[in-house]
């Protein structure tokens, strides 16, 4: 590999351990979040039909074009993919926001993670216990020369045993451990972000990914056994508290189905990992797929293991408001694992979160580094940001910031801005193949669909935040309608630079 530095372009040793690191960074919590609340809103029937029809032809789409217009421009990011496709204003200011958001991204996952270690203390053992595990894991592979099929027995032995451990000796920091937990989480963050990627990230990833597919598999099977009835009724109505049907689930769900955050996984540190392009399709778009699997079985955990009615401490309502989406999940998972686990499928669901929780932590601190580095160090030529450890330790900063404070103010429009990312990145990639004279078709129907259903989002959602009064929130919305506008706009005169804009009618 031409581009090796030891740091972040290293080979994985098989695809199977870039497809962990892959598959375990876009998963995190997003699968399980978005079908839970959609379920509660508008039903579980257009969740599934949602998730299914949008995994397979949008969001496989768009992680394997992300990937491989990667690829093809030196392992860079999208941002700086849009520079040379689009334009060096668009780079600019699509590195600007993809920055931004990632640094709120790494605030509200140390923020979540902090206070799931401080209310469920029995996955504390098992979530940082896997770090150590996972750098004895890489040195196996890479120094110690293991087979991979034993390196992986030994593993997830050790990880299974912190799971028990993790039950029988809970850790709790006192009062203020939400705090406590937070801190220690973006310590972490930092330092795992400036190893080079074979220490920490790809076998803590590839472990993590075992984990999951743990839980999936025996999710399914304890499925095959209970044939759990779903009490959530199939279709709620087109309109819930969390708006209307459309567009709004489409923004809700959005790992599972499509995500905009993919792109920056692709783009960020799959693609310097990879070392044959004939893998990219499975690693890419089969991650996609797989992630769809995973959605699914929480769409029939919550809507099938648990209970519809008012009262009872399986009520999915009354759990949603009282406990929150985690805790919702771990206990409809544990309904349905019940004959395999016991009264230790709810812990499992739990520490299967809090594992990836940790990935998508140190994932998106890293992507931000690397934007931070073309946008601040090469493009603005801001030298100290040109060092990976004070970029690092400048995005740490600003996401400690954040998460210590009122990150909830400008959450809500997070879920839009999500789906915006892959809105754009279908329109760069779009761009790409308009420049190479293939045809688009493969980013422009699944990029419009995208465009029309996030801007759609975007404006109910500011009528909301006005008629509230919530002015920052307003403001944050406009200032994403105009990013659209900005680049589609940039995107047409790429398109009439090439003569091409005629034949968009015939994709």
């Amino acid at each position: 590999m031409e581009l090796a530095d030891g740091i972040d372009y290293i080979p994985a040793k098989h695809w199977t351990v870039l497809f962990g690191h892959h598959f375990s960074s876009i998963a995190g919590a997003g699968p399980i979040i978005g079908p839970v609340i959609a379920c509660a809103v508008w039903g579980w029937l257009p969740a599934l039909i949602w998730i299914i029809l949008g995994a397979i032809f949008i969001g496989g789409m768009h992680d394997f074009s992300a990937l491989m217009a990667s690829l093809r421009h030196q392992g860079r990011s999208i941002a700086d993919v849009a520079s040379e496709r689009v334009s060096y204003r668009t780079k600019l200011i699509f590195a600007s926001f993809l920055w931004l958001a990632l640094v709120l991204v790494v605030a509200v996952f140390a923020a979540v993670g902090g206070q799931t270690l401080a209310t469920k203390p029995q996955v504390v053992i098992p979530t940082f216990g896997l770090i150590l595990v996972a750098v004895f894991t890489g040195l196996m592979l890479y120094r110690w020369r293991v087979k991979q099929t034993l390196a992986t027995l030994i593993g997830g032995g050790l990880l299974f045993g912190l799971v028990v451990l993790g039950y029988h000796l809970p850790v709790s920091l006192g009062p203020n451990s939400g705090i406590i937990w937070t801190v220690i989480l973006l310590f972490y963050a930092y330092i795992a972000s400036v190893l080079p990627v074979n220490i920490l990230l790809q076998p803590r990833d590839y472990l993590a990914a075992l984990v999951l597919f743990f839980g999936l598999l025996f999710g399914y099977i304890g499925v095959f056994i209970t044939h759990p009835q779903m009490h959530t009724p199939a279709f709620l109505g087109f309109a819930g508290e969390s708006g209307a049907l459309w567009p709004m689930m489409c923004v809700i769900i959005a790992c599972g189905a499509n995500s905009g955050f993919h792109a920056l996984i692709a783009s960020g540190t799959t693609s310097k990992q990879l070392s044959n392009e004939r893998d990219a399709p499975r690693i890419a778009y089969g991650g996609m797929l797989t992630e769809g699997v995973l959605a699914v079985l929480a769409m029939i955990s919550v809507a099938g293991g648990l209970l519809w009615q008012e009262a009872g401490n399986l009520s999915y309502p009354i759990l949603m408001k009282g406990k929150g989406w985690i805790v919702t999940f771990g206990e409809g998972y544990g309904q349905i694992t019940w004959p395999i686990f016991g009264g230790l499928g709810s812990l499992i669901a739990i520490t299967t979160l809090k594992t990836f929780v940790l990935t998508t932590l140190d994932s998106a601190t890293r992507i931000g580094r690397y934007i931070g580095e073309e946008l601040f160090g090469q493009a603005l030529r801001i030298k100290p940001m040109k060092n990976r450890f004070f970029s690092t330790l400048f995005i740490t900063a600003f996401a400690l910031y954040l998460a210590l404070g009122d990150w909830k103010a400008i959450w809500p429009v997070f879920g839009a801005a999500n789906q915006l990312v892959a809105a754009l990145v279908f329109l760069v990639v779009t761009c790409y193949l308009l420049g190479l004279g293939k045809k688009i078709r493969y980013g422009f129907y699944p990029g419009l669909f995208m465009l029309v259903t996030t801007l759609g989002a975007l404006i109910l959602e500011t009528r909301g935040f006005w008629v509230d009064h919530d002015y920052l929130l307003v403001f944050i919305s406009l200032l994403l309608i105009g990013l659209a506008a900005f680049m589609v706009a940039e995107a047409i005169k790429v398109a009439r630079k090439r003569e091409r804009i005629q034949g968009l009618g015939s994709l």
